[in-house]
């Protein structure tokens, strides 16, 4: 049967409250009424004693037994409820009450019920100078009798205990209430949200609060899983967006052509089958860099590990690109500061990474602009910085630069590119256990800081 978590833990809660209050109810009844007994007993032990002793005095002042000895006891002993016999030193028979007589008295009260019990007696010696000169036998239906005095204090102790456990019960129950509702309403409200988000509903939140840093951390984490959850939400259409783009624009533009080639509205020359050509060309880059893509998701990548020197690999790239930013009246700067940076690392991927970020930085940087790249150390990281004062990512757009396809707002759409390279960037500086960060401001331009360890441990 399902129960809600609140019902759940009220009941536990509750339960273990009410087996807790019966224990503890049933020892401290067990003790008192122990206690209580010994007590008793050791009431009817001092009132033997003092039986004894008293016929002991009255043995001296009348020189010996009378059949009147003692008879003064005789009431007091039936307003107690127990019945004395005194008997010489050879077990005669000097006076006797008769134990019908308190039987069937209203007040008598035995082991706390109304039964009449068992009749027994206890014989003591009456000692004089040494001497055994008489016998004192005290009878009672029980071991130990209750007065009605004796009974109401009981009674008063056990109506104590019953009302303690139900006053308990009580404020156990409302405390239970409390608690497992500081426990259920969040934990609900974060099942209502995760439900949402499964159902599609990525825009989800669950603002309650909490003290309780556990349920706290699960509300925060539902919250953060949902943001994820709606931009991963976002880039998968954006990126179907996009291919099906790309992947329209070259074919439509081929099948235009053809068409018209064919139908003789087009003369087929040479320019125009290398422009045909060229469109094939870019179709195969596209599909190129799906694969690329396939091979970052599928953790395809395999490293070949040696010394790279970082300053030696710039160096190579940004000869590399001399021409394209030149063509562009870009400056290509590298600080000239004459000393070497040594890491452990795959050549040609860094060399690909290196790629990715300086050809990134001359497309997006206007005509006369200028790309710098510089190289510092700090303890034991290499820290690369490739700067550009080029047209910037818009701010909402930098959480998700290392995204799949991701190329941010339509402006940079006009610039040539796939928007997987800063994708494979990431993926492969994680493999080189190193960091990449980004900054930028709209129109101002953009920094991607490289941070690897001189002496990495490649994961």
């Amino acid at each position: 049967m399902r129960q809600s978590i609140r019902k759940r833990l009220s009941i536990i809660i509750i339960s273990c409250s009410v087996v807790a209050v019966l224990l503890s109810a049933l020892l401290v009844n067990i003790t008192i009424t122990n206690t209580f007994t010994k007590y008793m007993e050791n009431i009817q032990t001092q009132r033997n004693t003092r039986l004894v002793e008293y016929f002991q005095q009255v043995y001296k002042s009348d020189g010996g037994w009378q059949p009147t000895s003692g008879e003064e006891m005789m009431h007091e002993a039936y307003m107690s409820n127990y019945c004395l016999t005194l008997y010489d030193e050879n077990k005669k028979v000097v006076w006797a009450m008769n134990h019908e007589d308190i039987k069937y008295k209203n007040h008598i009260t035995i082991n706390g019920s109304e039964e009449t019990g068992v009749y027994t007696t206890s014989t003591f010696d009456i000692n004089v100078n040494d001497k055994t000169v008489g016998y004192i036998a005290v009878g009672q239906y029980a071991p130990v009798m209750l007065s009605q005095e004796d009974i109401s204090f009981k009674t008063q102790i056990n109506k104590s205990i019953v009302f303690s456990g139900v006053l308990t019960l009580l404020i156990v129950s409302i405390i239970s209430l409390i608690l497992s509702k500081q426990f259920s309403e969040p934990i609900k409200e974060v099942s209502k949200t995760s439900v949402s988000l499964s159902r599609g509903n990525y825009d989800s939140k669950s603002n309650i609060k909490s003290d309780i840093e556990e349920i706290r951390n699960l509300t925060e984490s539902i919250n953060s899983l949902g943001d994820k959850l709606n931009s991963q939400d976002l880039l998968r259409k954006r990126l179907i967006s996009d291919i099906s783009h790309e992947i329209r624009t070259p074919l439509n533009v081929l099948q235009n052509n053809l068409e018209a080639m064919i139908d003789g509205i087009m003369p087929i020359t040479t320019e125009k089958l290398n422009n045909l050509n060229d469109e094939v060309i870019r179709f195969g880059k596209l599909l190129n860099n799906l694969n690329a893509l396939k091979e970052i998701e599928s953790n395809e990548i395999v490293l070949k590990l040696g010394i790279v020197s970082i300053r030696e690999l710039l160096s190579t790239v940004i000869s590399d690109f001399s021409i394209a930013a030149s063509e562009k009246n870009i400056n290509l700067i590298m600080n000239e500061e004459d000393r070497d940076y040594i890491v452990l690392g795959d050549y040609d991927k860094l060399k690909q990474v290196f790629i990715n970020l300086i050809s990134n930085g001359i497309k997006f940087t206007n005509i006369n602009g200028t790309v710098w790249i510089n190289i510092s150390s700090e303890s034991d990281k290499v820290i690369i910085e490739i700067k550009d004062n080029g047209i910037g990512i818009k701010k909402e757009d930098l959480p998700y630069v290392f995204e799949r396809m991701y190329r941010g707002d339509k402006s940079r759409h006009k610039i040539e590119g796939s928007g997987i390279g800063l994708t494979l960037v990431k993926k492969i500086l994680t493999l080189h256990s190193a960091t990449i960060d980004v900054d930028s401001k709209e129109s101002k331009g953009t920094i991607f800081t490289v941070c690897m360890s001189k002496e990495s441990e490649i994961k």
